[in-house]
């Protein structure tokens, strides 16, 4: 089945190319089908690049797929033209009525930051609170993963010595859980960031579940064990050049980088890098798309009351260890 994008998304052209089939709105609403609806918060500067990685993956499930774009009203993008916010994307404001089987929050360049000194900080906090009753399952991504588990559980991040950055081999800690069937036991993981989250203090939560870890990054795949959250510290969602244009931008500006680790092959940045992590990516996407179309009510009014459900067998399953 294919995605459904709004009316000129620049994304349709490059997924059009990549042979990924991309309804637009007019024709998505002929079929006589339920698509999933799936709303993608946009942290990041560079937008249009954020939203083709996201489609990407979203695409490769055999669903429809109805996504909205959503933006912070309390920061203004300088990346990207008001011309493109104001056609494809809603406020919180304009989208805080509805309710969605599925929800993306991506990272954004800002870890280095207290969470409170981000200037979108409390329109964040009160977007992941509506969540928690309007959407049925979100995953959080890197920066994103971290301000999340620190909102609704407290669990600090800390900075690191120096930059995560690279494609780091992940143990599967789960191989039996429904988010990653199929996956190998070890995967790879792209990381870009320079805080990570404290593990330690994973273990005062048990409603938490790590799902996959790196042997030097830490977790890479967190989810609450209803998966009504999904956690993922690193980027799944980057293309292969994604980590090349990060390095070569930052050596161009004279700024502290040094090469992504297990990346260019001979750590050569000439190079072209090997996708060592499309398939798994590609593989989580599906199985959470999956899952929450087995689980969403047909009726998207009735999420609250699903969520709750869940919550409930959930609390049960776990009074039980």
């Amino acid at each position: 089945m294919p995605i459904n994008i709004p009316d000129g998304l620049p994304a349709k052209t490059i997924l059009h190319r990549e042979r990924i089939f991309a309804l637009e709105e007019e024709a998505a609403t002929r079929q006589q089908i339920r698509p999933l609806h799936v709303v993608i918060l946009n942290l990041m500067p560079k937008k249009i690049e954020t939203e083709t990685q996201i489609l990407r993956l979203i695409s490769k499930s055999p669903l429809q797929v109805t996504c909205d774009f959503m933006r912070v009203s309390s920061h203004t993008s300088t990346h990207v033209s008001e011309d493109h916010l104001v056609k494809f994307y809603q406020t919180f404001d304009e989208l805080k009525d509805e309710f969605y089987d599925g929800m993306i929050i991506t990272g954004a360049p800002v870890e280095h930051l207290e969470f409170d000194s981000v200037d979108y900080w409390d329109e964040f906090c009160e977007i992941v609170d509506w969540s928690q009753t309007h959407v049925f399952s979100t995953m959080f991504l890197c920066w994103g993963a971290l301000a999340g588990l620190w909102h609704l559980y407290q669990i600090p991040k800390k900075p690191l010595g120096q930059k995560l950055f690279g494609v780091f081999p992940q143990r599967l800690c789960d191989e039996y859980n429904f988010l990653t069937n199929g996956f190998d036991e070890v995967h790879y993981m792209p990381h870009s960031r320079h805080a990570a989250i404290e593990v330690s203090e994973l273990a005062n939560h048990p409603e938490l579940h790590v799902l996959s870890e790196g042997f030097t990054s830490g977790p890479a795949l967190i989810a609450t064990r209803d998966f009504h959250e999904i956690y993922v510290t690193g980027h799944f969602e980057y293309g292969r050049d994604t980590l090349a244009d990060e390095f070569w931008r930052d050596m161009h500006a004279g700024l502290p980088i040094h090469l992504p680790e297990n990346y260019f092959p001979d750590d050569d940045p000439e190079n072209q890098p090997i996708f060592t992590w499309r398939a798994h990516a590609n593989l989580l996407y599906r199985n959470w798309l999956n899952w929450v179309y087995q689980m969403t009510p047909y009726d998207r009014t009735r999420i609250p009351e699903e969520i709750e459900k869940l919550r409930a067998d959930t609390d049960e399953e776990i009074d039980k260890f």
